[in-house]
C-alpha cells in the first residue's frame, strides 16, 4: 500500500480486508513490548521521585527546598561573578583533581566551609532582612561590622530593603553587648549559665510540654493551657536563648516550633490573655530579631484561633477559647461572668505588630475597638474596675489593683505609645490620666515609710500590694524618661519609691526572695501574713523593676539588688533538674514547688541578663518589651520592624 504522508504508516489486513485500527489489532509479542516500555517509564518516574537525594523525605517540602535552592544559585547562573571573585570561585572546582596535584591547605578549609554552608542553606526557610539604608559612602566604618555581626547570621542572599536614612544609620545591637565593668561582665555570664542549666534540664526531661517539674524530673501542664502539649517554655525561652547567643539551643527550638507546633488538632480551652503574650509574643520577637518568616507566620495562625473570642456582643473578647471549635467562655469566678481588665486589656502590643507584618488590619481593628469602647466608658473616680461584663458593656465589681486583674493594662498603654514611635497620643493621654487617678486614690505611706499600691474595693483600701505590681516600678520610671510633662518628677520619685519597697519585700524574708503578696499592718510591713501569700514562683517583676531603674538611672545600687537576687534563687531554687518555686519564702528549709515556670526563662533570667548588660543591647530606644518580657521593635525607628510591604 502507497502512503503519501511523511511518517509510515502500519495497517493490518486479514484475507485483504483492511482491519480498523484498535488494541486487538496488535499481536500478543507486540502488546508485552509496549507494556514492558510503559513499565519501564513508570520505574523511571517512581525512581525520580523517591530515590533520587533532591526528593528524599516530603515531597512538598523537598520541592520548597528544590526551588529555594535554585532561587538562592539564580544569580550566580545568570551573572557572571566580579573579578576579584574568579579566584575564591575557582577553589571548590579545583579540589576535584587533587589526586593530581598536592592539596592545599587553606583550600581543604574552603571545601568544609563551602560544604557547611550548603548544609545550612538546607535548613533556611525564606528570610526577610531588616531594612536598612546604606550610607552613600563606599568605606565601611569599623563600627559597622561590628554591628553586623551582633544581629546573627542574617543571610546575604534576603530581599533588602531600605528605609529613609534618617530612621537608620546602623542596626541595633540584639546580642553581645558586654559591659565594660568586668564585675557586671561576670554576673552576666552566671546568669546564662543559669539560662543553660534550665534549658538542658527541660530539654531533657520534658521537651515539648509545657513547663518541668525540676524536682519529679518530668513535663508539666499547666492549668493556663489546659492539659495540652503546647511547649510554653520553648515558646517563652526562644528569644531568651537567641538574645544570650545560644546558637544550638536556639536552633533546637526554632525546628521544634517549624516542625511540631500545630494547633489544628487540639481541642481545649486555653487562655487569651495567656497564649498571646506567651505564644504570639514570643514569636514576633523572634521574627523581628531573626527575620525568620516561620516565626510570623505560627504567630498569625494562633493569632487566628484567638479571634472567635472577640465574637462578643461589645466586642471585649471572653477569657477562654477552645482551640478547635472556637467556642469561647470567661471564668465562672470573675464577678458574673466578666471579662477581666489585665487580659482584655493586654493584646494591643502584639495584634498591632501582627497587623503590620502581616499586612492584614484585623488584629489591630480588633484591640482598637476595645480602646475605643473603654474610652467611652464612665470611669468611678477615673479609675479603671478590674471586670467589664461583655455582654452589657458594664463595669463589674469595683475592684482595682496594679497587681493581678490589673497590672499589665496600664503597661501597654505607655508601651503602645512608644511601639508606635510615640505617635498614638491617645495612647499615651490615657496612661497619664489613668496614673494621675491611681496615684491620688491608691498610693499610700507606710508607718515605717514604705511607699505602696493598695488595692480597692468599693473605694476601701486593702493595705496589700501584689508581687506583681512590684512591675510598675519600672513602668513609671519608663514613663518619666520618656515624655517630659508635669507628671514626670512624681512619676519618677513614685517609681524609685516602689522599687525599694519591693526589694525590701525580699530583703524581709529569709530566703532573700519576696513573696506573691504582702501586707502593710501596725505590726508588720513589706511581709506576707496570709500562708497562701507566702510562695514565691520564680516571678521577675521585682527584678524586671531593677533592670528598668539601672538604665533610666545608673544607680549601681539596682545592680546589687538584682545580683542579689542571683545568690538567693541560685542558694534556694537551684536544684540538680532546673529551678523550683518555694512554698514559704520565710522557712529556713522551704518546701519546694517543684515547677519551672517558662516566664523564668522568658523574664526573670532575661532581665537579669539585660541588667548586666551595656544599654545598647535591646536599647530603649529601639525596643519595648511586652507583659512576658518579649522585645518587640519600635516602628520607624528600628529596622527590624519588618512592616509588611503594601
Amino acid at each position: 500500500m502507497t502512503s503519501t504522508g511523511i511518517l509510515p504508516t502500519y495497517q493490518r489486513f486479514i484475507n485483504g480486508v483492511p482491519v480498523p485500527f484498535s488494541r486487538r489489532s496488535f499481536r500478543a509479542r507486540e502488546k508485552y513490548i509496549i507494556f514492558s516500555v510503559f513499565i519501564t517509564f513508570g520505574f523511571i518516574c517512581f525512581g525520580t521521585f523517591f530515590f533520587l537525594p533532591e526528593f528524599r523525605g516530603n515531597s512538598a517540602d523537598s520541592v520548597y527546598k528544590m526551588y529555594d535552592q535554585m532561587k538562592r544559585a539564580g544569580p550566580e547562573l545568570l551573572i557572571p561573578p566580579p573579578p576579584h571573585l574568579e579566584d575564591s570561585r575557582e577553589a571548590p572546582r579545583l579540589l576535584r583533581h587533587e589526586e593530581d596535584a598536592l592539596a592545599d591547605p587553606h583550600l581543604v578549609d574552603d571545601r568544609e566551609k563551602l560544604r557547611q554552608k550548603i548544609d545550612e542553606d538546607r535548613e533556611l526557610k525564606v528570610l526577610e532582612r531588616p531594612r536598612l539604608q546604606r550610607s552613600s559612602s563606599t568605606a565601611s566604618r569599623p563600627d559597622d561590622n561590628a554591628a553586623r555581626e551582633d544581629v546573627g547570621d542574617v543571610p546575604q542572599e534576603a530581599t533588602i530593603v531600605t528605609v529613609p536614612a534618617a530612621l537608620s544609620k546602623e542596626y541595633p545591637l540584639v546580642g553581645g553587648g558586654e559591659d565594660a565593668d568586668p564585675v557586671a561582665r561576670e554576673r552576666r555570664d552566671k546568669v546564662k549559665e543559669m539560662m543553660k542549666h534550665a534549658w538542658d534540664n527541660y530539654v531533657r526531661y520534658a521537651w515539648g510540654k509545657n513547663e518541668l517539674k525540676p524536682i519529679s524530673k518530668r513535663g508539666h501542664s499547666a492549668s493556663i493551657f489546659g492539659t495540652l502539649p503546647l511547649a510554653a517554655t520553648i515558646m517563652d525561652g526562644l528569644d531568651t536563648l537567641y538574645i544570650m547567643g545560644m546558637k544550638d539551643e536556639f536552633k533546637q527550638a526554632r525546628d521544634w516550633v517549624a516542625n511540631e507546633l500545630d494547633l489544628n488538632s487540639m481541642a481545649s480551652d486555653v487562655s487569651v490573655f495567656e497564649v498571646n503574650i506567651r505564644f504570639v509574643g514570643g514569636l514576633l520577637a523572634c521574627f523581628a530579631l531573626t527575620g525568620d518568616v516561620m516565626f510570623r507566620d505560627k504567630a498569625q495562625q494562633i493569632a487566628d484561633k484567638l479571634l472567635p473570642a472577640f465574637q462578643t456582643q461589645t466586642g471585649i473578647p471572653h477569657a477562654l477559647v477552645n482551640l478547635k471549635t472556637g467556642a469561647s467562655k470567661n471564668f465562672g469566678w470573675a464577678s458574673g461572668g466578666s471579662s477581666i481588665l489585665s487580659e482584655f486589656g493586654t493584646l494591643h502590643l502584639e495584634f498591632s505588630y501582627l497587623s503590620d507584618v502581616t499586612g492584614q488590619p484585623i488584629y489591630r481593628n480588633k484591640v482598637d475597638h476595645i480602646r475605643q469602647y473603654l474610652q467611652g466608658l464612665e470611669k468611678p473616680n477615673g479609675l479603671y474596675p478590674n471586670y467589664l461584663n461583655p455582654k452589657t458593656g458594664k463595669w463589674g465589681q469595683h475592684h482595682m489593683s496594679m497587681g493581678a486583674l490589673g497590672d499589665s493594662f496600664f503597661e501597654y498603654l505607655l508601651k503602645a505609645w512608644l511601639q508606635s514611635n510615640k505617635e498614638d497620643n491617645e495612647a499615651r493621654q490615657m496612661f497619664d490620666d489613668a496614673m494621675q487617678a491611681v496615684l491620688q486614690h491608691m498610693l499610700f505611706t507606710s508607718k515605717g515609710g514604705l511607699v505602696y499600691f493598695a488595692e480597692l474595693k468599693f473605694d476601701r483600701p486593702e493595705h496589700k500590694m501584689d508581687h506583681l505590681g512590684c512591675f510598675s516600678g519600672g513602668l513609671l520610671g519608663l514613663g518619666a524618661k520618656t515624655l517630659k510633662n508635669d507628671m514626670s518628677d512624681k512619676y519618677m520619685e513614685v517609681a524609685k519609691k516602689i522599687t525599694n519597697t519591693c526589694h525590701e519585700s525580699y530583703d524581709r524574708s529569709y530566703t532573700k526572695l519576696g513573696p506573691e503578696a504582702f501586707r502593710f499592718t501596725e505590726g508588720s510591713e513589706a511581709k506576707a501574713l496570709k500562708n497562701s501569700e507566702k510562695y514565691y514562683i520564680l516571678r521577675p517583676e521585682v527584678i524586671e523593676s531593677y533592670f528598668y531603674m539601672y538604665r533610666l538611672t545608673k544607680d549601681q545600687k539596682y545592680r546589687d539588688w538584682g545580683w542579689e537576687a542571683v545568690q538567693a534563687l541560685e542558694k534556694q531554687c537551684r536544684v540538680p533538674g532546673g529551678y523550683t518555686g518555694l512554698k514559704n519564702v520565710y522557712s529556713e528549709d522551704p518546701q519546694k514547688d517543684d515547677v519551672q515556670q517558662s516566664f523564668f526563662l522568658a523574664e526573670t533570667l532575661k532581665y537579669l541578663y539585660l541588667l548586666f548588660s551595656d544599654d545598647s543591647l535591646l536599647s530603649f530606644d529601639y525596643w519595648v518589651f511586652n507583659t512576658e518580657g518579649h522585645p518587640l521593635p519600635i516602628k520607624g525607628v528600628n529596622p527590624f520592624y519588618r512592616e509588611a510591604s503594601v
